[in-house]
């Protein structure tokens, strides 16, 4: 069997346990899930595990790395704008990372799961999300009236969006609410002025 064989085939096998770690958080937990469990939803043997991650982290980081490649992608279409002072520009994000939530909620929830228990783990999600987070911060940046220093403001903006879009149901009507309240949080330089 020759290397690039053997390649496509590791990495065949270490795409169908990251599927199989998916359909098995969805069905127990991320914290119940054992690797024999995912093991065996991929029809695989439990050592096969261990060539492809050291632990359920490792699985569980490599879903993550995946994930923020296909938030840079979506980064890159056409409705992308840098202009928070317009709402559209802001509703774009917003709807952006509904739908990316929504579309990984799995691991959304198996992520905070582990980095509950995890500080280490935590750290490291932190890390890798970093970019994603100065990439809002750039955008904020050029906004004249912010309430606060953009990276600051960028981590609060990027936390609410994510516990409201673990919890909320109604999603256009939702989008639109967070967007308004977002806008207005940040951009708000008339309604701000007017309460002082």
């Amino acid at each position: 069997m020759s290397v690039g064989v053997r390649k496509q085939q590791a990495a065949q096998t270490g795409a169908e346990l990251k599927a199989a770690g998916v359909r098995a958080f969805a069905r127990l937990g991320y914290l119940n899930t054992k690797i024999t469990d995912i093991t065996a939803e991929a029809g695989r043997a439990a050592g096969s595990f261990y060539t492809h991650y050291a632990n359920k982290e490792a699985l569980l980081e490599a879903l993550l790395a995946d994930m923020l490649v296909e938030g840079d992608e979506s980064a890159a279409s056409p409705g992308h704008s840098d202009d928070f002072r317009d709402r559209a520009a802001v509703r774009f994000h917003v709807a952006q990372f509904w739908q990316f939530y929504r579309r990984h909620r799995v691991v959304m929830v198996a992520l905070q799961q582990a980095a509950t228990v995890n500080e280490a783990f935590a750290e490291r999600v932190r890390e890798m999300s970093e970019p994603d987070v100065q990439h809002v911060a750039d955008h904020l940046a050029k906004l004249d009236d912010l309430p606060g220093d953009p990276l600051t403001v960028a981590r609060m903006v990027t936390t609410l969006m994510s516990a409201f879009a673990a919890s909320a149901y109604e999603d256009e009507s939702a989008i639109d609410t967070l967007t308004d309240f977002i806008h207005a949080g940040i951009g708000g330089r008339q309604e701000r002025n007017a309460l002082r």
